[in-house]
C-alpha cells in the first residue's frame, strides 16, 4: 500500500513538473520570441468600382511604441518598400511618454504617402500596470491617474508627413483615379466617439457628380455600435484595431478575449459585418505592439496588413 502511494505521488510530481516546464516554455516563447516576430498579412478586398486600378492600403495599428524598441521601428520603416498607395493608422501609437521619437523613426519613410488616422486611448494616456485577469470580466477601464502623453505633438507629426485626422470627422482622398470618402471616430473604448459628428461631416463632403466613391469607416476600437453606424452610412470597408487579436490565443480555439463587444471569431483579419440590410468588409488588425507592462503574445503574432483594394465582381 505504501509503495502504491509513493508511486502515485511520484507520478503526480512528475506531471506537475512537466506542466510547469510547459508553462515556463510558453511564457518564455511569448515574452522573448513571439512578441517580436512581426508579420505582414495580405488580403484582397473587392470594394472598388468596375474598371478601377487596384489600390494598396497599408493598415497599421497598436504600435504601443517605446523609444528603445528599435527592432519594431526598423521593421515598420521597411514596409515603405511596399510602396503603399494609402496608409490607415487605427491608433494606440504610443506606449511610453517618449514614444514619439520611435514613431518618427518608424514613419519617416512614409512621408508624402496619403492616408488617415484616428486616436486610441494610448495616444492620450500612458500605460499602467494591470492584472491581465481583469480582461475576462469585460473591456478594460480607465486607470485612476494615467500619465498624459504628447497627443498634440503626435498629431502635428502625423499631419506633417501627409496623414489626415479622422477623429469624429470625414475627409476625401483621391487615389489612382478613385475617390475615397473616409469617416471616422475618436476612441470608442473611452467613449470619445461622436458618431453624429462623423455623419454630419460625411454629409458635407464636396460632391462630385457621376463619381463612384468608395466609403471607408475608421475607428480604433471595433465596438458594435460603431460598426453598425458605419455600415448604415454606406461604408463598404471598416478598419479597426484595439483587440491585439486577443494577444493570447489557444491553438485550435483562438482568442480568449476581445476587450470590446466584438464577436470573438472576428477579433482579427478580414470578415464581413452585417447590420439590417447593409453589410461591409471588416478588417481588424491584431496590431504590432503590447503594453510595456504586458510584453507577451502567444499564438498571435504582431502584424501589419496590406489590403489590395480591387474592383468588386
Amino acid at each position: 500500500m505504501a509503495s502504491s502511494r509513493r508511486s502515485a505521488l511520484g507520478a503526480l510530481g512528475s506531471t506537475a513538473v512537466a506542466i510547469g516546464a510547459v508553462g515556463a516554455g510558453a511564457v518564455a516563447w511569448g515574452s522573448l520570441v513571439e512578441r517580436t516576430r512581426y508579420t505582414l498579412r495580405a488580403f484582397n478586398v473587392p470594394v472598388l468600382p468596375a474598371g478601377a486600378e487596384p489600390v494598396r492600403l497599408l493598415h497599421l495599428s497598436d504600435l504601443h511604441m517605446a523609444p528603445w524598441q528599435r527592432d519594431k521601428q526598423s521593421w515598420v520603416a521597411a514596409l515603405a518598400q511596399l510602396n503603399p498607395d494609402l496608409i490607415v493608422n487605427t491608433g494606440d501609437n504610443l506606449g511610453h511618454e517618449n514614444g514619439l521619437s520611435g514613431i518618427r523613426a518608424a514613419f519617416d519613410p512614409f512621408r508624402g504617402t496619403p492616408g488617415v488616422y484616428v486616436w486610441g486611448s494610448n495616444d492620450y494616456f500612458g500605460p499602467t500596470p494591470k492584472n491581465p485577469m481583469r480582461y475576462f470580466g469585460g473591456p478594460s477601464t480607465m486607470p485612476q491617474r494615467p500619465k498624459d502623453l504628447d497627443t498634440a505633438g503626435l498629431g502635428r507629426y502625423l499631419d506633417g508627413i501627409g496623414l489626415t485626422a479622422l477623429n469624429n470627422t470625414a475627409a476625401v482622398l483621391d487615389v489612382k483615379g478613385t475617390r475615397f470618402e473616409f469617416f471616422g471616430v475618436d476612441d470608442p473604448h473611452r467613449g470619445y466617439d461622436r458618431l453624429d459628428q462623423a455623419a454630419d461631416a460625411l454629409r458635407t463632403l464636396p460632391d462630385e457628380q457621376g463619381t463612384d466613391a468608395v466609403r471607408i469607416g475608421v475607428a480604433h476600437a471595433p465596438y458594435r455600435r460603431v460598426l453598425d453606424d458605419f455600415v448604415d452610412h454606406g461604408a463598404g470597408l471598416l478598419l479597426a484595431g484595439h483587440t491585439h487579436g486577443g494577444q493570447v490565443c489557444l491553438p485550435g480555439f483562438g482568442a480568449l478575449v476581445t476587450n470590446c463587444d466584438l464577436p470573438r471569431q472576428q477579433v482579427k483579419g478580414l470578415s464581413r459585418w452585417e447590420h439590417g440590410e447593409h453589410e461591409a468588409y471588416l478588417h481588424v488588425s491584431a496590431g504590432l505592439g503590447t503594453s510595456i507592462y504586458a510584453p507577451f503574445r502567444f499564438a498571435c503574432r504582431p502584424e501589419a496588413s496590406l489590403l489590395t483594394l480591387v474592383p468588386s465582381a
